[in-house]
């Protein structure tokens, strides 16, 4: 049976930078091909103003990463945290994505700034301080690629923190049973990840970028972390 997946699009890939993993629209799907097969995407560019009618057009709404922030004064990004208060009091389950994981904070009542430690890309590596059943293979730590400079500086109320890394305390959480928010990119692959961090080094400094591109030597558990989101979705 068909599971319907709304994917909230943020942002878009750069067009210089599409032969290298096309778009947010490319990448979800990719993602999950395997591991949730009966998943079917149904594409939303909210950025653009284009919104489900109903929050029960879809059974799972994922929502992507994105160059803006969640406090920017924009008409789609008020109207967006709107729809996640609607989605969170359906009880319909939502995964958001470094942008969507702190929209899911703020919408919900945490709070977002600028990290005092600046960007972080690369290869990160996940503490989990949380076991849960969905966590399945279990492992108490994972690595993920990053590519952000907001953070999560305050939960929501209600809010389960799951997992941490040194520059980012509150790397992912869950509010109530069906809203879960990661600040990595799991969705990302290296040779992206390395092609953001090239075109940024003026905005992320130059050092950081050079740690940041070594450290994609280290193996990243996206798949895995792919069976996780499947779990904590059925």
């Amino acid at each position: 049976m068909a599971v319907k997946v709304g994917l909230l699009e943020c942002d878009h890939v750069r067009e210089e930078l599409r032969h290298i993993a096309r778009d947010y629209r490319d990448m979800f799907p990719a993602l999950f091909s395997n591991v949730a097969p009966e998943w079917e995407f149904h594409f939303y560019d909210v950025c653009n103003g284009h919104f489900p009618v109903s929050v029960e057009e879809c059974d799972i709404y994922i929502c992507t990463g994105s160059k803006s922030s969640v406090y920017d004064q924009e008409d789609w990004i008020t109207r967006l945290k709107n729809f996640v208060v609607d989605i969170y009091q359906s009880q319909k389950t939502f995964i958001g994505v470094c942008f969507g994981h702190q929209m899911l904070g703020e919408a919900l009542g945490g709070k977002v700034e600028k990290s005092l430690v600046g960007w972080c890309v690369g290869v990160h590596r996940l503490q989990l301080i949380a076991r849960e059943i969905w966590m399945q293979p279990f492992t108490d730590a994972f690595n993920l690629l990053m590519m952000c400079q907001d953070q999560v500086v305050q939960l929501p109320p209600d809010a389960t923190l799951l997992a941490e890394t040194p520059d980012c305390p509150h790397a992912m959480f869950r509010v109530g049973e069906r809203m879960l928010g990661i600040q990595a990119h799991p969705e990302f692959s290296k040779k992206y990840d390395q092609a953001l961090m090239e075109l940024r080094v003026e905005r992320i400094g130059e050092k950081k970028v050079e740690l940041g591109i070594a450290s994609l030597e280290l193996p990243t558990q996206e798949i895995m972390f792919a069976h996780w989101i499947k779990n904590f979705s059925s």
